[in-house]
């Protein structure tokens, strides 16, 4: 009879699933030197040798240099328009708007850019790790 209690208690933790990972978890910090920037790893890390996902948040304004990344990310804006654009140099004439719901694609060691032209941004990265922002040095 024990046996069988515990056969039926695994099964009904496996079919409840894991537990949610929700917004007021997430510990956001802040690159050095940007009050308007901020992001935190919902999934796995820059370190990990595996898939990652992270949310980033633009204040209104806020610009993100041109950059390269070593995996190719695919990006969801969550809130707002997110304006890309592809280039070492951040050119305001060629980007374009990612409006919330839409996704863009940035190929592994492409330089791209962005920005939150019109106001607050929230987007989520997914990739696969291990990666990192390289800033792209004129």
């Amino acid at each position: 009879m024990t046996s069988l209690v515990s056969a039926l208690a695994l099964l009904v933790s496996v079919a409840a699933g894991p537990a949610p990972i929700l917004p007021e978890q997430l510990h956001w910090v802040r690159p050095p030197s940007t009050e308007k920037i901020e992001g935190a790893w919902v999934l796995g890390g820059e370190a990990k040798a595996e898939p990652y996902l992270l949310r980033v948040r633009l204040g209104a304004g806020a610009r993100m240099p041109a950059h390269t990344h070593p995996d190719a990310r695919s990006t969801t804006v969550l809130a707002g328009t997110l304006y890309v654009g592809f280039g070492e140099a951040f050119d305001e004439r060629a980007v374009v708007a990612v409006p919330a719901g839409a996704v863009y694609v940035a190929p592994a060691g492409v330089p791209h850019y962005v920005w939150a032209k019109d106001g607050d941004v929230v987007y989520q990265e997914t990739g696969v790790g291990p990666t990192a922002t390289t800033p792209i040095r004129r």
